[in-house]
């Protein structure tokens, strides 16, 4: 396998765990940043899941693209696994990306599975809010990563004012009960 890239959404944009040689803006269009996934172990517990991120269908989606040596790919490709893909709520996926150069390259990326019994569809923003506040896990509090989220989104010069939408309605306390965990 030759130098290959890797795309980044969430926390793998500013934490991404592995060597690369180059990292550049990059748009995945067909999908979108979404608060998808229940947390039951990370940031939330089975009786009190928060919410995560994940990749939609629809929209597009501005991130990190990370081109690798293609030497360490064996390497690369077992570490990103065994991050993204302990309890299979993605799916591993080669799609195009288009870099901030203009460039499209095909980039590993993590789409989440409509089937997973951990996928949640079609929440208003309401109701993120109030699966999120209050919720936490082994990772911490599941406000701090949606607000963690926004600040590193920010710094890298990207902004996503729908989940600038669900942390501002944080603030303001939600006014639907949290949704129950399957």
């Amino acid at each position: 396998m030759g130098d290959f890239w890797v795309f980044g959404y969430g926390s793998l944009m500013w934490r991404p765990g592995f060597d690369y040689l180059e990292a550049h803006r990059a748009r995945l269009s067909g999908y979108r940043r979404s608060l998808c996934i229940r947390s039951h172990v990370y940031r939330g517990t089975p009786e009190r899941p928060g919410l995560v991120l994940g990749l939609e269908r629809g929209g597009s989606c501005l991130g990190m693209a990370f081109r690798v040596c293609g030497s360490r790919a064996e390497e690369v490709m077992a570490y990103l696994r065994a991050r993204e893909m302990m309890n299979h709520v993605y799916h591993e996926k080669r799609l195009p990306v288009r870099l901030d150069t203009g460039v499209t390259v095909e980039a590993v990326s993590y789409v989440a599975d409509r089937t997973h019994q951990q996928y949640v569809a079609r929440l208003g923003l309401d109701e993120m809010a109030a699966a999120i506040a209050g919720a936490a896990g082994e990772a911490g509090a599941n406000e701090d990563y949606v607000r963690n989220t926004i600040a590193h989104l920010r710094a890298l010069g990207i902004r996503d004012r729908w989940l600038e939408s669900v942390a501002a309605r944080l603030s303001t306390g939600p006014s639907a009960p949290p949704p129950r965990a399957p």
